[in-house]
């Protein structure tokens, strides 16, 4: 099977599950895993904060920075097409007493200056509304396509922020595609942030986790809101190990990019496939199926049969995401199951 439904199907790699095997342990909710103490400080300094903390999952690492950011009752201003909003449970609703205010993404992935400002009442005293505490931003945007936010409009949004006294946070589950994409180290796409959560266990390959970064008073709150959340680990640096050999190798995440490039060029140029090239800046492809009696299940279903794997994300788009699982000759070979596919017909 070619999978290219997600980035999350990637395999730890042999020297992952060497390092991994001669992990130095301890027992992480005691604060004495070495192994994982190294990834934490690793992640810091990539991403020019503080303080790390590992968490078992990106939702969760997002759910701890919310709640150690907002207090209960207040708000969160997400975009509609975020992953925060739209795939992770309501969990800042539910476990942190959280409003989300929901605020429409242009297709670049950005929240429009004029929306955000509209989140906040006239009248901050009026206790009737509720107030903002937190800023959320997605970078690269999963559902508008694995898009880059530019320096510029992350430093008004910063801005808007510091005039608020609120926070921002940075879901960057793929910041470490954006920095590749964009040729700049992690930490400058990092800046106008407070908080940062990335995940190890996507394009980066490791098997399991993400990183919450911030200040240092910061990631003892996220550690604390971890632990009632349930996400303290023991012996966590049989992870950890991985996630610091992904942490060294993720300059290879440009071959993603190149063969999701390969892969939408390739739809382009397939009757029945809607398509833009131009748009796909990191390892995300969306594209419609035009051909006609084809429903975007009913070729998912038929790509499957002949060994490739897609989804839908969202109003009907299929999405390939190309990860280290794949190679150019994958790609080469998805291409071909397309056009079979499409030459037999939804009825086949």
């Amino acid at each position: 099977m070619i999978e290219l439904r997600s980035d999350t199907f990637t395999l730890p790699t042999p020297a992952m599950l060497r390092a991994m095997g001669r992990a130095r342990l301890g027992d992480d909710v005691y604060g004495e895993d070495p192994t994982v103490r190294e990834l934490e400080e690793e992640s810091a300094r990539l991403l020019g904060k503080e303080a790390g903390c590992l968490m078992p999952s990106g939702t969760m690492a997002n759910l701890a920075s919310i709640m150690t950011h907002a207090p209960r009752g207040s708000k969160v201003l997400v975009g509609t097409e975020s992953d925060i909003y739209v795939y992770e449970a309501g969990g800042a609703s539910v476990c942190g007493g959280v409003v989300y205010e929901p605020v429409v993404n242009r297709p670049d992935g950005t929240l429009p200056l004029a929306d955000l400002r509209a989140g906040f009442p006239d009248d901050p005293e009026d206790p009737q509304f509720a107030l903002p505490s937190l800023i959320c931003l997605e970078n690269t945007q999963n559902r508008c396509g694995g898009v880059l936010l530019s320096f510029e409009y992350q430093r008004e949004v910063r801005e808007l922020a510091d005039e608020r006294g609120i926070g921002v946070h940075l879901d960057g589950a793929r910041i470490f595609n954006a920095a590749v994409a964009l040729g700049r180290p992690p930490a400058d796409l990092a800046q106008y942030a407070d908080s940062v959560q990335f995940c190890l266990s996507k394009g980066l390959s490791a098997p399991i986790g993400s990183m919450v970064v911030g200040s240092a008073d910061f990631v003892r709150g996220v550690r604390r809101v971890r632990k009632m959340l349930g996400g303290g680990m023991r012996q966590a640096g049989l992870l950890a190990a991985a996630g610091l050999v992904a942490l060294d190798d993720y300059e290879r995440l440009a071959e993603d990019h190149d063969n999701a490039l390969r892969l939408a060029k390739g739809l382009a140029d397939i009757d029945g496939i809607t398509v833009d090239p131009d748009a796909v800046q990191t390892n995300i492809v969306m594209f419609r199926v035009t051909a006609p009696g084809f429903t975007w299940q009913i070729f998912a279903d038929a790509a499957a049969r002949q060994g490739l794997a897609i989804a839908e994300l969202g109003h009907g788009r299929l999405r390939a995401v190309t990860h280290r699982g794949v190679d150019s000759a994958d790609i080469d070979a998805a291409l071909a199951v397309v056009r079979r596919v499409i030459a037999q017909g939804a009825e086949a």
